[in-house]
Formats: C-alpha cells, structure tokens, sequence
C-alpha cells in the first residue's frame, strides 16, 4: 500500500514537486508519454472550465427544481463589492457551486473525485488562477498533485459516499484541493502533506444523506464550503501550520470511521438530513 508521506521524503531527496513524482508514477504505471499524460490531464481542466461558466450563468436547474442558480446568486453579491469575506474566496463559493449545480442538472462536469464532490477542485484552482495569473502548465501540475493525492486515499481508504460517507466524498476533494493549493502557491511537498491533513481532518466523520436520494442537497453546498476548507487548510500550511497527525494516518481513520458509520448514513437516504421533517416532505413531494 502506498503512503503519501512516501512520495514527499522522495520529492524533498530529488528536489522535486509532488506533481513531478506523481507524474513519473503515473507514466511508469499507465506506459504514456508525459506529454499523452499532460494532454489528458489538459481536457479535464478544459471541461473544469467550462462547467465553472456554465454554472455561473444561472440558467441549470435540476430536474426536482431543488437545485440550479445559487451560483449565480452569490456571483452577482460578489461583484457587487458587498462581500463579507472578500472577493478571493466568494469567488471559491461561487465556481464551487457553479460545478455541482451543472452535475445537478445532468451536465458535463470532471468527477474529482466523484461527481458529488466536482466543484471543490475546480473552485480552488480557478480562485488561485485569478490571485496569481497561473499558467496552464502551473494548474496542470496541480492537478497531478490533486490527482496523486486522490490515488493514495483510493488504496487507503476510499472515495465513495456509499462506503465512507460524505467525508470520503467531499472531505478526500476538499484534501486534494487543499494540497494543490499550496503547491500551485509555491509550498514546499511537506506543506502540501499539511495542508492535506488539515482539510480532512476537518471532514471526518461527515455523513452521506442526501434528500430524496439526490445529490443535489445537501450536497451541493458541501461544495461550496469543501472548498473554504481546503482553501482555509492551505493558507495555515503554507504559513508553517503543521498537521499533528500525518495525512496518511488521517486517511487511515476515514476509512476507519467509514467502516463505523451506519449504513443509514451512507448514501441510503435513511437517515440524517434525508429522514428530517422537510426532507421527508421534499422526497414525497419528488416522488
């Protein structure tokens, strides 16, 4: 089984980037070029983007009509300068949203990891994008480093709501985002290990219960603050905030923490939120 902590004492020897070892692994297991890898890696950045505009837009609605133009709605609030927490990061909470109200409504969206969790990655990227004016081979690494990551919780535990809860879901996005984050910010790979950890220790124990069976509430706002978790997480790492616990041990317990979960509280819509007096009520309504 692969370690995380692995792939950071080998990028620290080499002095490389956790993008670059994953992108070595990658071409060793997958027998593809690094540029057959970059260019597939370039599509579903490509997608990523258009799904941020496409949500923006506010015109997608789910089939229930439960989801569809909050994007939009905190969007219009952030470029009219009354922001609470500043332009940066209601921009997060705006794309964050944009992604998840797309795959709400049957759209074309990157599953990163899961289709329930597409927009904290493309939240974070795109915001700091906008901060440091990025290149496209810059967010392209990034994405290997996300990706990497990804792959680790994978063999470790896993990244399905139906097996791990919500925590598995948003809460393994939320890490990714996080350790791209402060590699795309110009963090060491120790810090992207912190960053990791911090973003989901900040997600343990979060439950799968979405209303009516649809993921669509409440997770497409999990989205949204996924992604302030994972932009949160960063900021403490790259300020030399360290993770008590290392990231491959606090992989360890969500998988852990999944095995103890309730089946109810696992993708079931028996339990949780789904079984509330409105949510009840909404799931009559729907079927």
């Amino acid at each position: 089984m692969r370690a995380y902590e692995d792939w950071v004492v080998e990028a620290e020897t080499k002095g490389l980037k956790i993008s670059s070892i994953v992108l070595q692994n990658q071409i060793e297991e997958l027998e593809l070029s690094e540029e057959a890898l970059f260019a597939r890696m370039g599509k579903n950045l490509k997608v990523m983007r258009e799904s941020v505009k496409i949500g923006l837009s506010g015109k997608r609605r789910s089939a229930s009509g439960l989801v569809g133009g909050d994007a939009a709605k905190v969007e219009e609030r952030r470029k009219g300068g009354t922001t609470l927490i500043g332009e940066p990061m209601s921009g997060a909470i705006a794309k964050a949203l944009a992604v998840a109200e797309v795959n709400a409504s049957m759209g074309r969206i990157v599953a990163a990891p899961t289709a329930g969790s597409c927009g904290v990655l493309p939240a974070v990227l795109f915001t700091l994008e906008e901060i440091f004016h990025s290149g496209e081979e810059e967010l392209l690494s990034a994405l290997f480093t996300a990706a990497g990551l990804g792959i680790i919780i994978t063999e470790r535990a896993n990244v399905s709501g139906a097996e791990g809860g919500c925590q598995a879901e948003i809460g393994s996005a939320s890490a990714m985002s996080a350790a791209a984050a402060v590699e795309l910010a110009g963090g060491s790979p120790r810090q992207t290990a912190h960053g990791a950890a911090i973003a989901l220790k900040s997600m343990l124990g979060l439950v799968c219960d979405p209303v009516a069976g649809l993921v669509e509430v409440p997770c497409v706002k999990r989205n949204a603050t996924g992604a302030m978790i994972a932009l949160t997480a960063a900021e403490m790492a790259l300020a030399g905030v360290k993770s008590a616990i290392p990231i491959d041990e606090v992989i360890d317990t969500m998988a852990e923490i999944g095995h103890q979960m309730s089946c109810s509280l696992k993708e079931t819509a028996q339990g949780g939120l789904a079984v509330s007096p409105t949510g009840r009520k909404i799931r009559a309504d729907f079927l």
